[in-house]
């Protein structure tokens, strides 16, 4: 059980970026009042220590990870893909909860057995292909997700940094959110633990009352797993075994 009364989230982010990302969503997750330590490859990465998990944006994913090939330019880091890879599934072990930014939602997605569209505008053609940290793309959640109860039903208008997107869905998940040109934008577990990822940044989306509700979501999922004494699910344990 975490020593601090603030639930603590642990936060990867890449090497190339991470100095500038991981305060902003440290901001965010303090904003909805917990605290956030900066995981990563090279760092502890200790999940005995966290309540919680949030698999940040940043390179794109290797097909290697889930038997494709590579379409499109990208830039890859196989080390931490297989570090996220492996923090994610010991966190639903756990029933930690989880969520995940861009790369983040993409990993989640891969790591229950999901594929990725290399290029995704390619294969979205009718898809507003922005790339910005400004609110320029709308994205409409799906009805009677989890997604739709934290942030409401409306369109909302988000920003877009990413080349890669979810084309088939890992286990247990579903779509919770598209693009008008269909692609999708967010993903969800359909049962518990807590666990959801959105394609957008809303680290950078912080003056957004709809973009700080994810960060809440994620730290009063994290509060009652700390209040739960980070007991290992019995279901979980058995689903892996």
């Amino acid at each position: 059980m975490s020593d601090h009364p603030k639930p603590v989230i642990g936060v990867t982010t890449s090497k190339r970026s991470g100095w500038r990302i991981f305060p902003l969503v440290a901001l965010n997750i303090w904003l909805a009042g917990g605290r956030a330590v900066r995981f990563g490859t090279g760092r502890e990465n200790d999940l005995d220590a966290v309540d919680g998990l949030i698999i940040g944006g940043g390179d794109d994913i290797s097909p290697d990870l889930y038997h494709g090939e590579v379409v499109a330019s990208v830039r890859l880091d196989p080390v931490r893909d297989a570090l996220e890879e492996d923090l994610v599934h010991e966190a639903f072990k756990r029933n930690m909860p989880v969520m995940g930014i861009c790369r983040g939602a993409q990993m989640i997605n891969v790591a229950l057995g999901g594929t990725l569209y290399q290029d995704a505008y390619g294969t979205y053609v009718k898809s507003q292909h922005v790339r910005t940290v400004l609110p320029k793309k709308t994205v409409c959640p799906e009805a009677d997700t989890r997604l739709s109860e934290i942030t409401g039903p409306e369109e909302m208008v988000v920003n877009a940094l990413h080349s890669q997107a979810v084309d088939k869905l890992g286990e247990g998940l579903r779509v919770a959110a598209r693009d008008p040109g269909g692609m999708v934008q967010a993903i969800e577990r359909i049962n518990d633990p807590f666990a959801i990822g959105v394609q957008w940044h809303p680290e950078h989306l912080f003056y957004a009352h709809r973009q700080r509700a994810l960060f809440r979501a994620i730290v009063t999922a994290a509060s009652a797993y700390q209040a739960s004494g980070h007991q290992i699910s019995k279901v979980a344990e058995h689903a892996r075994a």
